[in-house]
This record gives C-alpha cells, structure tokens and sequence, in this order.
C-alpha cells in the first residue's frame, strides 16, 4: 500500500483531528512529523534490530515530568515513519487505521502513558 506523502500527512492530520478535544487541546508545543522511515542509528540506539518494525516515536519530556518554572525550549516531536506503515498494510483502510493507531499511541506517551498501560487499551 502507498500513498503520495501528501495524502500519507493528510491521513496523519486526520488521525489528529479524531482524537478527542481534550487531548488535541494539551498539544501545545508537539511537532508531529512524518519521516521515510527510522535511522539505522535510531533504530540502534533504541535497542532494535536493522529488520525490526517502528511505526512511530515520541520524543522529549512528558506532559507530567515537565516543570511548570521551566517549560522546553523547543517542540517535543513525534515521528511517524510512513514506509514502515506502507509495507505493513495491505488496504487505505487498514493504512489510516493503523496510523490512527500510532499517532493515538505517540500521543500517550507525550501524555505520560506508558507501553503497559497502553497495552492494557489496545494500543500496543
């Protein structure tokens, strides 16, 4: 499955604008960002192997770590890697699911969510 990068943004942005306004509304300084795919190095330093899967990744201090005297400097990121995403589904449908997916799960953890907290709802 593969999309232009502009309908692949345009399926993230849309992920985006389905979560809840409650969420949406604490994204203050967030950049999401769409990548080809993770670096071998970024893969490496996170503990994956070359051929291992990442569709998405939080960078930067959580919402609940976060010092209200010191806020960051710059934007915290989430990358979403597209060509991993492509390969692994084979409809639009399942393509825009697994995105929403992803973008839900980068999202908690810029929330303070953790990965067993997440596997508990589904998004893991």
């Amino acid at each position: 499955m593969k999309l232009t990068r502009e309908q692949f943004e345009q399926a993230v942005e849309q992920a985006i604008s389905r979560l809840p306004e409650e969420i949406r509304a604490r994204m203050e300084n967030l950049a999401v960002i769409v990548e080809n795919r993770p670096s071998a190095d970024l893969l490496a330093e996170m503990g994956f192997e070359p051929d291992e899967t990442l569709f998405g990744l939080y960078t930067g201090i959580p919402l609940p770590q976060r010092s209200a005297t010191e806020p960051p400097l710059y934007p915290d990121e989430i990358l979403i890697f597209r060509e991993p995403l492509e390969q692994f589904c084979r409809t639009i449908e399942e393509l825009e699911d697994e995105i929403e997916i992803t973008v839900a799960h980068e999202v908690a953890h810029f929330l303070g969510i953790g990965e067993e907290r997440l596997a508990e709802l589904g998004y893991a």
